[in-house]
């Protein structure tokens, strides 16, 4: 087994924006380093390391590959195992080729939501495939999207040479915990993943969970990054933290459109609104999740009269913004979230709120056949 260098060597790293370098290795990041400065809240930091839609890109002729890798994840004082660490999924030319569980690497123990934290340090483990087919093929080595994990060395029984360019145009995607996907089945499982391979694109994911809050330095982001395609989900998080109240949110809206407009004045852009969530469509937020783990809002409904926010309400203005844009913008396009997961489809919800990893599937399939069909607009 050959050692093949993870950075300035024939791997591509497809799906980050940024790579930090760690004791162990280095860790992907989807969102470039000069945003740290930006938010204060840790949780933005931490979702920005789990590698939603990250993977390994490269050719190779051999029929075994071993990564090691250091994942973290955490683990409340009260449960009596670690959070799950994910799947790591192996693709050859485009097809599934393998699924290994991520080991288990450093763990935070955690006494609740804003209590103290502590680290115990782990080890490496190392993922192998075997069996791959022979001769010169392209491999894609997909991360756990719910985990962060540190590269640490990449070994292969044979040579490991450059992707070739496919031509494939890209796509970026914002969103929330709904698209970050932590519940899929697996990082190929993620309904952006889905979609972006029935459409025959790459996917940049640049969602967040719990953090899609039409953050300036995200708008920055995705107007400096190259794309073909851009699409935002936004909604979920702005209601469920009561982020905006109606007098802000369409401005907020607006500045976040611009700003990518700023980079991208022609791209097509999709808008996005919330897929159905049966405890915030008439009641505003703040969210808390009840003893069975579901979750329910806690504003009153008749705060929505002075300007408090849910998902009904955000649903018609990103519609109402759409149609006023699209005068002097005849790429910018907007989609009902509930033809994605509708209310008739909320027991596809575990909590009231995240989909299951069947749901997310669906999800992808419904989004490619929109965003790609002959008449979409992404076609």
């Amino acid at each position: 087994m050959r050692v093949v260098p993870l950075v300035g060597g024939p791997v591509e790293l497809r799906g980050a924006l940024d790579v930090e370098t760690t004791q162990a290795g280095i860790m992907p990041r989807r969102l470039p380093a000069w945003t740290r400065e930006q938010y204060q809240d840790p949780s933005v930091y931490g979702v920005t390391l789990m590698p939603s839609g990250v993977r390994l890109v490269f050719r190779t002729d051999a029929r075994e590959l071993e990564l090691d890798v250091l994942t973290s994840t955490g683990q409340l004082d009260t449960d009596p195992h670690p959070r799950p660490t994910g799947m790591l999924e192996l693709l050859v030319d485009g097809a599934l080729a393998g699924r290994r569980q991520a080991p288990l690497g450093n763990v935070l123990r955690m006494a609740g939501p804003g209590k103290s934290q502590r680290l115990i340090p782990g080890e490496p483990g190392t993922v192998r495939f075997a069996g791959l087919p022979a001769g010169l093929k392209t491999v894609e080595l997909w991360l756990p999207q719910q985990t962060p994990t540190e590269l640490v060395e990449l070994r292969a029984d044979g040579q490991v040479l450059a992707p070739q360019a496919d031509g494939r145009r890209r796509w970026v995607h914002h969103g929330s915990s709904i698209s970050h996907c932590i519940e899929a089945d697996g990082p190929t499982g993620t309904w952006p993943v889905v979609a972006a391979a029935l459409g025959g694109v790459e996917v940049i994911n640049l969602s967040q969970a719990g953090n899609a809050l039409l953050d300036p330095y995200v708008a920055r982001t995705i107007r400096d990054t190259p794309a073909d395609l851009i699409s935002l989900k936004a909604g979920i998080n702005i209601v469920s933290l009561s982020a905006f109240r109606l007098r802000t949110f369409g401005p907020a809206v607006h500045g976040f459109l611009d700003t990518i407009r700023d980079g991208h004045p022609d791209t097509p852009l999709l808008l996005v609104s919330p897929v159905s969530c049966p405890a915030l469509e008439e009641t505003p937020g703040p969210t808390a999740t009840d003893p069975d783990g579901r979750i329910t809002a806690l504003g009153d409904p008749a705060d929505v009269d002075r300007g408090a926010l849910t998902l009904t309400v955000v649903r018609a203005e990103l519609a109402r913004i759409t149609a006023a844009r699209q005068a002097h913008d005849p790429h910018l396009h907007y989609l009902d979230g509930r033809e994605l997961l509708g209310p008739e489809e909320t027991d596809d919800l575990a909590d009231g709120l995240h989909p299951t990893a069947t749901a997310y599937r669906r999800m992808g399939k419904r989004f490619a056949a929109h965003a790609f069909a002959d008449d979409g607009p992404f076609h």
